[in-house]
């Protein structure tokens, strides 16, 4: 929603600009979020770096130097919040505009008013979020009334401000990172929610604990699930994961339930072929060929299958399927089924592995836990000066000029201990990838006792 715009600044009898009052606190039901927003510097969460004893933002107020900022981060850390309570610590008046739903004649306009007010020895801040929407003219339009002091701009964005923002704003503002809101953060968030309640969270700590990974560190987004759960019924009792998932979140429908056949029929083609049955697949096979199935349907689950239930133990099978299915598209029925009556057989008497199916559910389970950890900085390209004054690349080892071509370094998000998705079978061609991953694990240890 974009945000009011409040009424032009009263004049005083020589025409200048009057400090325009404070604004009364709003009527009527607020959102919980906006009820806990913090009303000073030293409650902000998660952002200690900048607004803790020695933070960036503490020291210039203690100077009262305040620069021209970019905050950058992710949603719901408390960028809107910062700018407006570093305004009211230095005493500027605060102004808010959006980038989505500002163009040039509102900038002139609050360009206009902050002169005014600079007059009348006002300073004003102007925070501008979503700044990275203003195109490279409009943000062109900055760089004077910045260069001045006319204002104190605190731009807000989550995209990278290198790739994002021109070079010449860049220059006149100093960029700062906030960081998503970790576990410790999320929690005293919730710990705020209870209080304001006067009443705990009905939840148990598995679905504390997943309510926190839902939030993915937005602090905002987890204060309006704690809101869905507050308005629950006195006395509710507490939720387990479960539960609290089907409370926020609706899953899909399933479809096709009259067509209980159908699924009868591929469940016993998969199933045979994952207990290496080739016959017993091949008369299910013809069942569904002889039943009318499309056997485009066929190819696209016996394709599945390579990949799910034979998968690297022998990687010629899913290579095949391809082939299989090209193959019936070129040729149709009836010759064309003979193709998938090879790969029928090739399945069926293949080494089975679903290690990497498991790898990529576990996988899965873990990006989900950890949210939005980014990687860490070694591994990451810097291609530009502001990239590598925050550590981009630094400590990186390239691969190839290490010994034996493994530098055996992390690559897991810092934080995060590594993790062993991928656990090959001793069955077919995974046996010597299995080898192959024990010895780099091997040197990985040795590598790290050494260094």
């Amino acid at each position: 929603m974009a945000p009011r715009r409040t009424p032009d600044p009263p004049t005083d009898l020589f025409g200048e600009a009057a400090p325009p009052p404070r604004a009364e606190a709003p009527s009527g039901p607020r959102p919980l979020a906006d009820r806990l927003r913090p009303a000073e510097l030293e409650e902000v969460v998660g952002q200690d770096h900048l607004v803790g004893p020695a933070g960036a933002l503490t020291g210039m107020l203690a100077r009262g130097a305040l620069a021209s900022l970019i905050l950058w981060g992710p949603p719901g850390v408390g960028k809107t919040t910062i700018a407006r309570l570093l305004a009211e610590r230095a005493g500027l008046v605060f102004v808010q505009l959006s980038a989505v739903f500002s163009g040039v004649a509102d900038l002139k306009r609050a360009f206009d008013e902050a002169r005014q007010r600079r007059r009348a020895g006002q300073g004003t801040l102007l925070f501008v979020d979503e700044i990275h929407r203003f195109n490279r003219a409009q943000q062109d339009g900055f760089l004077p009334v910045v260069e001045d002091g006319t204002v104190t701009l605190v731009g807000a964005t989550t995209e990278n401000p290198s790739f994002a923002l021109n070079g010449a704003l860049l220059s006149r503002c100093q960029v700062l990172v906030l960081r998503r809101l970790d576990d410790d953060a999320l929690d005293l968030l919730l710990t705020r929610a209870e209080g304001e309640a006067s009443r705990a969270l009905p939840l148990d700590p598995a679905a504390r604990a997943s309510l926190k990974a839902m939030a993915d560190g937005d602090g905002r987004y987890l204060l309006n699930l704690a809101e869905q759960l507050l308005a629950l019924p006195p006395g509710q009792a507490p939720l387990d994961a479960a539960a609290l998932g089907e409370l926020l979140a609706r899953r899909a429908a399933l479809y096709d339930k009259d067509r209980e056949e159908h699924y009868n029929l591929i469940s016993a083609l998969h199933k045979s072929l994952r207990g290496s049955d080739p016959d017993a697949a091949l008369y299910w096979f013809a069942r569904m060929i002889q039943g009318g199935e499309d056997p485009r349907y066929i190819a696209r689950r016996l394709t599945r299958f390579a990949a799910e239930d034979v998968g690297l133990a022998d990687p010629r099978a899913l290579p095949l399927a391809i082939a299989a299915w090209e193959t019936y598209e070129r040729l149709g029925s009836p010759e064309g089924e003979l193709a998938l009556v090879q790969l029928v057989l090739h399945l069926g008497t293949a080494p089975k592995s679903n290690a990497a199916y498991v790898a990529w559910g576990e996988a899965q389970r873990a990006a989900r836990e950890t949210g939005s950890l980014t990687p860490p900085q070694h591994i990451l390209n810097a291609p530009t000066k502001l990239m590598k004054n925050l550590g981009y690349g630094r400590g990186y080892a390239y691969d190839h000029d290490e010994a034996e071509g493994f530098s055996g370094q992390d690559y897991f998000p810092e934080g995060m201990p590594c993790r062993a998705f991928y656990r090959p079978t001793d069955r077919g061609a995974e046996a010597a990838i299995g080898e192959r991953l024990e010895r780099w694990a091997a040197l990985r240890a040795e590598r790290k006792r050494g260094g």
